[in-house]
C-alpha cells in the first residue's frame, strides 16, 4: 500500500496523459469526419452548379438552330435527317475526310449530349451516324 502512495502523483499524471491522448484522437477523428463531409458537400454543390449551367445551355433556343446548321455542312444528297423535338438522328454518307472533320468538329462544339457517333470508312469515303439530344 505504501508503494501506491509513493507513486500516487505519477499515476495521476499517467491517467491524465492517457485521457489527453484519448481526447486528441477523438478530436482528430471528428476533424477528419468534418473534412470528408465538407468535401462531399463541395462536390455536390459543384455538380449542382454544373447541372444548372447545362440546363441553361440546353434550354437555349439557339442550340436547335445550330444543330440544324449541321445539315448544310455537306451536300443534301448525302444526309438523312430526322429531328423530333430535341432529339436528332442523322446519317451522313459518302463524306470526304475534310467534310467528316468539319461535321465532327461542329458536333463536338455543340452543347448536345451525344448518344451515338459511329464513323465507318469505306474506301476513300466515310459514313457517319449520329444520335444526340439536348
Amino acid at each position: 500500500m505504501n508503494s501506491i502512495k509513493a507513486y500516487k502523483n505519477e499515476l495521476i499524471v499517467a491517467v491524465a496523459f492517457l485521457l489527453l491522448l484519448m481526447a486528441f484522437f477523438y478530436k482528430q477523428g471528428l476533424v477528419a469526419t468534418q473534412n470528408v463531409a465538407s468535401s462531399d458537400a463541395s462536390n455536390s454543390l459543384n455538380e449542382l452548379k454544373e447541372t444548372i449551367a447545362l440546363k441553361k445551355v440546353w434550354a437555349n433556343k439557339q442550340t436547335t438552330k445550330k444543330v440544324d446548321k449541321l445539315r448544310s455542312l455537306v451536300s443534301p444528297s448525302s444526309v438523312k435527317w430526322k429531328r423530333t423535338g430535341k432529339k436528332l438522328t442523322a446519317s451522313f454518307s459518302n463524306l470526304s475526310p475534310i467534310e467528316l472533320n468539319r461535321v465532327v468538329v461542329k458536333v463536338m462544339n455543340l452543347a448536345v449530349s451525344i448518344q451515338k457517333l459511329d464513323v465507318i470508312k469505306s474506301g476513300t469515303s466515310y459514313t457517319m451516324e449520329l444520335k444526340c439530344k439536348w
